[in-house]
């Protein structure tokens, strides 16, 4: 059974920068796709960026563009989310999974809270 730890979240002003992990645990894991979603209170969960586990090909969703950098380290089983500039709209519980995702690797998530 595979387990996905999210982890780096806290509260930060805006402009600032924050490095979300995602260490993942259990069985062999080797997914196509990992990915980064969030969900901001009141709204449905999103994705936010995708990595390719092998070959490192990466998506971001448009708000976060130019902002985020998925990144995989497969000898450790973890995937990075490195947010800089972020702004108040960023504020959600961030989650890892593969990606489609699947029901049964959802995480806790870590909390990110942007301050104006």
């Amino acid at each position: 059974q595979v387990q996905l730890v999210e982890s780096g979240g806290r509260l930060v002003q805006a402009g600032g920068s924050l490095r979300l992990s995602c260490a993942a645990s259990g069985r062999t894991f080797s997914p196509l796709f990992m990915g980064w979603f969030r969900q901001a209170p009141g709204k449905e969960r999103e994705f936010v960026a995708a990595i390719t586990w092998r070959g490192g090909i990466t998506s971001y969703a448009d708000s976060v563009k130019g902002r985020f950098t998925i990144s995989r380290d497969n000898a450790n089983n973890t995937v990075y989310l490195q947010m800089n500039n972020l702004k108040p709209e960023d504020t959600a519980v961030y989650y890892c999974n593969t990606r489609p995702p699947r029901n049964a690797y959802w995480g806790q998530g870590t909390q990110v809270t942007v301050s104006s």
